[in-house]
Order: C-alpha cells, then sequence, then structure tokens
C-alpha cells in the first residue's frame, strides 16, 4: 500500500457558513456582498486564475450601476475597457442601427467590454477588506457532502489533496457544466439553440475604426467588437456544423471572415490554426428546480443564456444581489429554510424566462434564417426596418439589453469593514 494513502483517506476539513462553488460573476459577486455583511464565506475557484480567453466580457449598466451602488466604481471605471453605446449591423449589405443605449435613462448609459478575468481580480482584491471571505483558487468541488436528505457542503480537491468544507449553505455558481448540480441530482430542462459560434481575436491596429456590430449575410453571421489593440469576433455557425468548418480548412473560414468584414483583412494573420478558434456551444437551459435542502443554485449552474444580446455575466450578476438581498440577514441564524431558499428562484424565474423568451425569439426570427442561406437576397426583417426608421425605439431593444427584465439593486447589510 503507498505510504500516502492513509494520509489521503483522511480529508482535511473546515466550515464556514456558506459556501459558494465557482469564482466566476455569480461566485464573486455573492462572495463579495455576503463578505460585506459579516458572513463567514468562502469561493472555491477551481483554476489558479481567472484568466480564461473567451468568457463574456461585456459588462451591462444593470451591472455598472451595482457597482455604483457598492462603492466601486470609480476604481472599477478606471480598469482598461472600451464602451459601447451605439450598435449597428450590415444586412446583405444594408445598414440599420439595432440599439442606442445613449437613449436610455440610466446613469451608466453604455456597455463596458473589459475582460472577464479583470472584473474578478477587481471582486477579489476589493472583498480582501472582508474578514469573512476567502477566495480560494485551484480548489475544484468533487462531490457533496450530505447529512440525512440535506446537503451539508463540498468534497474539494486543492494541490495539497482532499478537503470537506462544512457549510450551512452551499451556492452553486460552476458554469452551465455544473458539478454541483449534477452531483444533487437537479433536472436542466433544455430550450436549443440553432447555432454554436467560433471566437477568435484578429489584430487592430490604430488607424481601424469601425462601429459596425453585426454583419449578416445569407448563410452566415458574424459579431465584431473593437476591444482596442484587437478585433474580438464571433463567427456564427449551424448547431453541429463545426466538424464541416474544420473540413473545408483554415483558410477558406478566414476567407469567409475578410469578406464579410474587409476591415480585419490585415489582423486576421493572427489566426494561424484552428487552435486560435475556440468552438463556443450554444445552449439555452434552466432547472425547474434552482434547490435542495442546503443547496442553491444561481448563475449559468441555473439558466444557461444563448449569447444573444450578451446578457449572460449581467444575468449571473443579478441573481447573486437578490441572493443577497433575501438571505444574507437569514444566514446569520444558520441554514435559510428550503422555503426561503427557493424565494431566490420565486424572484429571478420570470426575468429568466423573459429574457430566453426574447432570445428564442431572435434565434427563431434572424439567426436561423440568416443561417439557411440559398440564392435569395437577404432581406432586412420587417422588425429592424421598423428600429431603423423610429430611432425613439432602438431604446427598447437597448433596454432590453442594457438593463434587462426587472433589475436587482443592492439592498443587503453592510457590516463597517475594519
Amino acid at each position: 500500500m503507498d505510504a500516502a494513502t492513509p494520509q489521503q483517506s483522511r480529508p482535511r476539513s473546515m466550515k464556514v457558513r456558506c459556501c459558494i462553488v465557482g469564482g466566476g460573476p455569480a461566485g464573486m459577486m455573492l462572495g463579495y456582498l455576503l463578505g460585506r455583511a459579516g458572513i463567514d464565506v468562502v469561493v472555491l475557484e477551481k483554476h489558479a486564475d481567472f484568466f480564461r480567453d473567451f468568457r463574456g466580457d461585456t459588462v451591462h449598466p444593470s451591472t455598472l450601476q451595482v457597482m455604483d451602488e457598492l462603492g466601486l466604481i470609480d476604481g472599477f471605471l478606471k480598469l482598461p475597457h472600451q464602451r459601447l453605446q451605439k450598435m449597428d449591423g450590415l444586412f446583405g449589405g444594408t445598414k440599420v442601427r439595432i440599439a442606442d443605449l445613449s437613449r436610455l435613462n440610466t446613469k451608466y448609459p453604455f456597455i463596458a467590454f473589459m475582460p472577464q478575468w479583470d472584473f474578478l481580480n477587481f471582486l477579489r482584491e476589493a472583498g480582501k477588506r472582508f474578514a469573512s471571505l476567502k477566495v480560494l483558487m485551484s480548489t475544484e468541488a468533487v462531490d457533496l457532502i450530505r447529512r440525512g436528505d440535506a446537503i451539508a457542503g463540498v468534497r474539494a480537491r486543492t494541490r495539497d489533496g482532499i478537503v470537506d468544507i462544512e457549510a450551512d449553505l452551499t451556492v452553486a455558481c460552476d458554469g452551465r457544466h455544473s458539478t454541483v448540480r449534477e452531483r444533487a441530482g437537479l433536472a436542466v430542462e433544455e430550450i436549443g439553440a440553432p447555432m454554436d459560434v467560433l471566437w477568435f481575436r484578429a489584430g487592430r491596429s490604430g488607424d481601424e475604426t469601425e462601429n459596425l456590430f453585426a454583419r449578416v449575410e445569407p448563410g452566415k453571421m458574424m459579431v465584431t467588437f473593437d476591444r482596442g489593440d484587437y478585433w474580438q469576433c464571433a463567427y456564427v455557425i449551424a448547431k453541429g456544423q463545426y466538424d464541416a468548418v474544420r473540413a473545408r480548412g483554415l483558410q477558406a473560414l478566414l476567407d469567409d471572415v475578410v469578406r464579410m468584414a474587409p476591415i480585419l483583412e490585415r489582423g486576421i494573420g493572427d489566426v494561424r490554426s484552428f487552435d486560435d478558434v475556440k468552438l463556443l456551444t450554444v445552449a439555452i437551459n434552466r432547472l425547474g428546480r434552482w434547490t435542495r435542502p442546503g443547496l442553491l443554485c444561481i448563475g449559468d449552474a441555473a439558466h444557461a443564456m444563448s449569447p444573444v444580446g450578451g446578457v449572460g455575466v449581467n444575468l449571473a450578476v443579478q441573481d447573486a444581489v437578490a441572493t443577497a438581498n433575501l438571505l444574507a440577514d437569514k444566514l446569520t441564524r444558520g441554514c435559510p429554510s428550503d422555503e426561503e431558499l427557493d424565494a431566490i428562484r420565486r424572484r429571478r424565474e420570470f426575468p429568466v424566462k423573459m429574457t430566453q423568451a426574447m432570445q428564442v425569439i431572435v434565434q427563431n426570427n434572424i439567426i436561423s434564417g440568416a443561417l439557411k442561406g440559398g440564392d435569395q437576397p437577404l432581406k432586412v426583417p420587417l422588425v429592424l426596418r421598423l428600429i431603423n426608421a423610429l430611432p425613439w425605439l432602438q431604446s427598447i431593444p437597448a433596454r432590453f439589453i442594457a438593463i434587462g427584465v426587472r433589475p436587482e439593486h443592492v439592498h443587503s447589510t453592510a457590516v463597517p469593514a475594519p
């Protein structure tokens, strides 16, 4: 028997009031809010850092408002970022304005493009002043601790071995492929999406300026974001067609990209192989039940969103704010009851369902039709023609994207930091 086996069979342990699994936007925001409220909370992040490319980088006005309410906005906006107010599209050669955030009556009428790792690192640094908040990196939840029918924490793998983290409440924020959700046996309702997305970067020169957001041609669709020194590109393909795209070869893909977006021609050489092209398998789904006794799922662990509108990060932040608002005080006394935990679903399910319904409408009425291709010229959908012709209508999609349905505001307790 290996000499290390006896030690490995006796996991180290710790006990906290709340264990949050996943250091993404939902997990880090909830950790910050509970730490701010004086709750003994630990956030587990399985990676050694937050540096992951091709994650959601759009910070919308709803999230900027939350940062303002927390007194963090000045420092946050000092981080490098780009701002987007007007969203224009090119449909078969016809330019239309899709949304204009400058028409919104909000304190921050723009979308901030910022690498997600900067956002998460900012929250971690800001949270260090709360002694009750711990963020454990390189710590991956691998199973749940059970006490009868209740979840009593998680078993996690660290660089130093296994650790049992006992918690009155465990919150799953570990994304659309949630280990915690799977171990808890919570059933996922798949809604479906007709597309997948290829993400890549193309170099950008200082003299390259273009405010086009989406480009749509028969059989093809692409979205580009100006990220300062590079273009972030999303090339939309029909669901399950990635192998066919690879079979055509990289050069065929890049030729299509440059034909759709000539401004990328100088920088497209940054894409040297399919290793530089990341496949995002698009899914829209949600849980019917978000809880078990002692367990709550929020963010992508409770509802995966389509990239339509780029709202996923911001829905996750809204979930975290609602969770802290409803549960922070109750956590001072122990684990909230099943009814109290389910209040999060009752609060957040309507915004989730409405947002997903709007994403499905866009998918079915714009994206699916564009991806079918054909010999006929692409027609601009009637709704987009109306929005383009009547500028006041541009505030409607702008509000859906920027503010969302029933935005949350910070009402949770704040215990003075030392």
